[in-house]
C-alpha cells in the first residue's frame, strides 16, 4: 500500500509541475521517477485522484488536479523525487473556525487531499490553491487537538 501512496503523491506532483496531455506522457514521467505501472493502473489512479483535463491558453489540453486553475500551475526545476523528500508545509494560522495553511508552491492540493481523506472529525473540509489551503474547522474544536490530529498528515506541523 505504501508503494501506491508514493505513486499517487508522485502523480500529484508531476501533474502540478508539468503540462502533460496524454497518459503516455504521464507513464513516462512516472517511470523516470522509478515507478513501474501499466496504463490501466495509471487510469485507475487518475480516476481516484479525480484528475481532469483542462484547456491551456494555447488551446491544448493538459491534466489538472481538482481545484487547480491553470494560472496556479507550478513550474519548478526540482525533480518529483526531490519534491517528495522536502516537506511542503510552511505554516498554519487560525482565525475563528478557519485555518490557513501555507505550503511550498505546488504542495497545497496534495496536502489538502491528504487532510480530506484522513477523515479528521474536527475538519469539515479544505479548499486548496497552489500554496495555500483554507480549512473549515468544526465548531468547538481546539487548535491544539486539531494540530495533533493533523500531525498524522503533516509530521512537521506547528502553529505560528
Amino acid at each position: 500500500m505504501r508503494e501506491k501512496s508514493n505513486r499517487l503523491e508522485a502523480l500529484r506532483l508531476i501533474i502540478s509541475s508539468q503540462q502533460l496531455g496524454s497518459q503516455e506522457e504521464l507513464l513516462n514521467a512516472l517511470q523516470k521517477e522509478g515507478f513501474k505501472l501499466t496504463q490501466a493502473t495509471l487510469s485507475r489512479d487518475l480516476k481516484q485522484l479525480k484528475v481532469a483535463k483542462a484547456a491551456t491558453m494555447s488551446g491544448s489540453y493538459v491534466y489538472v488536479l481538482p481545484n487547480e486553475t491553470m494560472y496556479k500551475r507550478v513550474s519548478t526545476p526540482s525533480s518529483v523525487r526531490e519534491m517528495m523528500e522536502i516537506p511542503g508545509f510552511v505554516s498554519i494560522q487560525f482565525t475563528g473556525n478557519l485555518a490557513v495553511i501555507k505550503t511550498r508552491t505546488g504542495y497545497a492540493s496534495a496536502i489538502a487531499w491528504n487532510i480530506d481523506n484522513k477523515n479528521i472529525p474536527s475538519v469539515l473540509g479544505t479548499v486548496a490553491g497552489a500554496d495555500t489551503i483554507l480549512m473549515a474547522i468544526r465548531e468547538g474544536a481546539s487548535h491544539e487537538e486539531l494540530i495533533e490530529a493533523l500531525s498524522t498528515v503533516i509530521p512537521d506541523i506547528r502553529e505560528d
